[in-house]
C-alpha cells in the first residue's frame, strides 16, 4: 500500500513567469511538432496585423535569417518604452515577459485584434533560444535581448533613428521543438499570402537568406482584398459570372465582408475569418450568411416566376459551386473552445445575415443576368437532388448501401477495436492477394479496389454512389460521407494507401485522396489517413537482403555489400512483385514500416490544389507543371 503522507504541500510545483510556458508548451502552441513551431511566427506577425488594423502600419516583412532564425518588422507605432506602473520596468519588458499583457485589453489601443489573449510575444520568447527586439519610436532606437525568456539587460537606448515601429528576431529553441527548427518556406509564403489578402492594402513582404545560392522573396498587396481572394481561390475553376459580388456593411462596431463567386463546380467552398483567424468549424457568421443566401435566392426566384410549383431552394441547392470569403472584424469576439475554430457571438449571426441580405438583393436587382445564371445553377443542383432522391427510393432495397453489409472484396480484422485496427486500402488483386496473405489478421484489414476510382472532383453525389470502388470504401469504413459523415464510427483509425511507386499508382493515390478530402474529411482532420512507403528496390547476394526505398538510400546499402561478386538488384514496379513474406516484412510490418501520415494543415490552399489537380481546367494544371517539373527526379516512362 502506496503511503499517502509523502503526498505534501512542497510536492505542489508552482512555475512563475514564463516557466510554466516552457514546461507545458502545448498548451500555448499546440504541439511542438512543425505547426507549432511556425505558430511562433502567427504570434508576432499577429501583433503587426493588429497595427494595421487600427491603421497604423502599412508594411510587414518577415525574413528567415541565415541561421534559421526569424526576423518580424512593421513601420507600425512601435512597441510603448514608457515605464509600466505595476512593474517598474519597460511596457515593452512587460510585452514579452508577462503572459497576456499588452496593448489588447484596454478596449483603446485596438479596436479589434487577432492576437486576443495577448500572450504572443511572451510565449515566444520563452520559447526561444534567444530573442532580439528593436523598437524605433520618436526619432530614438532601442534594444533589449533574452535567452530562453531571461532578459540579458533592460531595455536601452541605442541612438538614433528615422524610422517607426518593432523589430524581433527570433530563434526557437531546439531543446523545446526536438523534432525541427527549420521553417519551411511554402507554409510562411501560404499564411502571409492569405494575411494579405484578409488586410486590404497592407504589404507583407517575405525573404529566405538561408541559401545565397537561392536566395527568396515574395511581396503580397492586394488593394482588392477579399474580392482578389476569392478570384484566387477560383484559379482553376471556371466560373459562372466574371465579376466578384462584393458586399460589407458595419452595426454595432462589428464590420462584414462578404465576397462570393460561383463556379461550375459541385463543391462548396465557403472560408470564413474573424479578425484576420481563420474559424475552420465556422460559427455564427456562416450561420447568418448560410441562412440568409438560401432565403434570399428563394425569395428572388418566387418573386421572378422562376419556380415550378411546389418547387424551393434548400442551403445545398444555394451554396453549390460556391467560393465564399466572409471577414468579420468584432471588438470582443467569443470563440468556442481553445483553438479560436469557431465564433460563437450570437449577434454576429443577424448583423450577418442583415448585411448580406441587404447587399445581396441590391446585387441582384441591378444584375438580372448574373442573378439568372445564379438561379439557374441552383435550379440545377436542386432538380437533381430531387431525382436522386426518387432514384433512391424506388430501387432502396436494391441500395448497395444498404443491403450488402460489408463490401464483398472486404478481408476485414478480427479485432473490433478501432484504436488499433487498420485497414489497407490496395491497388488490384494481385497486390491485394499478397496483403491478405502477409497480413497480421488480428489487427489487419485489406480492400483491394480494381482500376481507378471515380474522380469525385468532376461528379455529383448521385454519380459517386454509383461507383463500386466507393461504395466499397464507404461501407467497410463506417463513418458515412457528407453530411452524415460521423467520425466516432469509423472502424479504423489507420486508413492506408498502398499503391505502386509509379505514375499510375500516384494517380489512384490522388484520386483516393479527393475523395476522402471531399466526403470524408474528418478522417484528415483526425490524423486518420496514410500513405504506405513500399521499397523501391531488393538487393540480394548470396544470402543477404537488403530493401532501399529511395536512390540515395540504395547507393548506401550497395556500400555494405562485399565488392567480390555483384549484387542482384530488383527494381519493383509494383507491389504484385512481392511475395507475402516480402510485402509483410518491408510495408506492412508496424515494427519495419515507414507511414507517411496525411496532415491538413491548410485547407484554403488544399481546396484550391485538388480542383487545380482533378477539375476541368486544364491551363492552371498545365502551368503547375511547367513551374514544378524542375523538380522531378524519377519519372515513368
Amino acid at each position: 500500500m502506496n503511503n499517502t503522507n509523502t503526498y505534501k504541500g512542497s510536492n505542489i510545483q508552482i512555475l512563475e513567469g514564463l516557466e510554466a510556458v516552457r514546461k507545458r508548451p502545448g498548451m500555448y502552441i499546440g504541439s511542438t511538432g512543425p505547426r507549432g513551431l511556425h505558430h511562433l511566427v502567427w504570434e508576432i506577425v499577429d501583433n503587426s496585423i493588429d497595427e494595421a488594423l487600427g491603421g497604423y502600419c502599412t508594411h510587414i516583412e518577415v525574413t528567415i535569417l541565415p541561421d534559421g532564425s526569424i526576423q518580424v518588422n512593421d513601420d507600425g507605432r512601435g512597441i510603448p518604452i514608457d515605464i509600466h506602473p505595476k512593474t517598474g520596468e519597460s511596457a515593452a519588458e512587460a510585452v514579452f515577459t508577462i503572459l497576456h499583457a499588452g496593448g489588447k485589453f484596454d478596449g483603446s489601443s485596438y479596436k479589434v485584434s487577432g492576437g486576443l489573449h495577448g500572450v504572443g510575444a511572451s510565449v515566444v520568447n520563452a520559447l526561444s533560444e534567444h530573442l532580439l527586439v528593436e523598437i524605433h519610436k520618436d526619432g530614438l532606437k532601442y534594444q533589449q535581448e533574452y535567452i530562453k525568456g531571461v532578459r540579458l539587460y533592460p531595455l536601452k537606448e541605442i541612438g538614433e533613428t528615422n524610422l517607426h515601429g518593432t523589430y524581433v528576431t527570433f530563434k526557437p529553441d531546439p531543446e523545446i521543438f526536438i523534432e525541427t527548427v527549420k521553417f519551411d518556406y511554402e507554409t510562411l509564403r501560404h499564411h502571409l499570402q492569405q494575411s494579405a489578402f484578409l488586410n486590404k492594402g497592407l504589404k507583407i513582404s517575405l525573404y529566405d537568406q538561408r541559401n545565397p545560392e537561392r536566395l527568396r522573396e515574395n511581396h503580397y498587396q492586394y488593394d482588392g482584398g477579399i474580392s482578389e481572394y476569392v478570384t484566387f481561390l477560383n484559379k482553376g475553376r471556371k466560373t459562372l459570372h466574371s465579376d466578384v459580388i462584393y458586399i460589407s456593411g458595419k452595426a454595432e462596431n462589428i464590420e462584414v465582408e462578404i465576397a462570393m463567386q460561383y463556379t461550375e463546380d459541385y463543391n462548396t467552398y465557403v472560408y470564413s475569418y474573424v479578425n484576420n483567424i481563420y474559424t475552420l468549424e465556422g460559427g455564427t457568421h456562416e450561420e447568418g450568411f448560410r441562412n440568409r443566401l438560401t432565403t434570399t435566392l428563394n425569395q428572388y426566384g418566387k418573386a421572378n416566376n422562376i419556380f415550378r410549383k411546389d418547387e424551393s431552394f434548400t442551403g445545398d441547392d444555394t451554396r453549390e459551386g460556391i467560393t465564399t470569403v466572409i471577414s468579420v472584424r468584432h471588438p470582443n469576439p467569443q470563440f468556442e473552445g481553445q483553438t479560436k475554430s469557431k465564433l460563437g457571438n450570437t449577434e454576429v449571426r443577424r448583423i450577418t445575415s442583415q448585411i448580406l441580405g441587404e447587399g445581396l438583393d441590391r446585387y441582384l436587382a441591378e444584375n438580372p443576368s448574373t442573378a439568372r445564371t445564379i438561379i439557374e445553377k441552383a435550379l440545377l443542383s436542386s432538380r437533381a437532388r430531387i431525382a436522386a432522391k426518387k432514384a433512391r427510393d424506388a430501387t432502396r432495397r436494391k441500395s448497395p448501401l444498404e443491403s450488402l453489409g460489408f463490401a464483398s472484396k472486404l478481408a476485414d480484422c478480427r479485432s473490433k477495436n478501432p484504436a488499433v485496427s487498420e485497414i489497407y486500402i490496395v491497388e488490384g488483386d494481385s497486390a491485394g492477394g499478397s496483403a491478405k496473405q502477409g497480413r497480421n489478421a488480428e489487427f489487419q484489414a485489406i480492400l483491394p479496389l480494381r482500376g481507378k476510382v471515380l474522380n469525385v472532383e468532376k461528379a455529383r453525389v448521385e454519380h459517386v454512389l454509383d461507383n463500386k470502388e466507393i461504395i466499397s470504401m464507404i461501407q467497410a469504413f463506417g463513418t458515412g460521407i457528407g453530411k452524415e459523415f460521423n467520425i466516432n464510427n469509423a472502424r479504423y483509425h489507420k486508413v492506408i494507401i498502398m499503391t505502386d511507386a509509379d505514375v499510375d499508382g500516384a494517380h489512384i493515390r490522388t484520386l483516393l485522396l479527393t475523395f476522402f478530402y471531399r466526403y470524408m474529411r474528418g478522417l484528415f482532420e483526425k490524423g486518420y489517413i496514410y500513405i504506405a512507403q513500399p521499397p523501391l528496390y531488393k538487393v540480394s547476394q548470396n544470402r543477404k537482403v537488403e530493401y532501399a526505398y529511395s536512390d540515395v538510400e540504395l547507393q548506401k546499402i550497395l556500400e555494405t555489400f562485399p565488392k567480390t561478386s555483384k549484387p542482384n538488384i530488383q527494381r519493383y514496379k509494383g507491389l504484385g512483385e512481392m511475395n507475402a513474406g516480402q510485402l509483410w516484412e518491408t510495408t506492412m510490418d508496424p515494427k519495419n514500416r515507414t507511414l507517411l501520415q496525411v496532415q491538413l494543415d491548410a485547407s484554403t490552399e488544399a481546396d484550391s490544389v485538388f480542383s487545380m489537380l482533378m477539375g476541368d481546367d486544364v491551363e492552371p494544371r498545365r502551368e503547375f507543371i511547367e513551374e514544378n517539373a524542375v523538380y522531378v527526379e524519377n519519372l515513368d516512362i
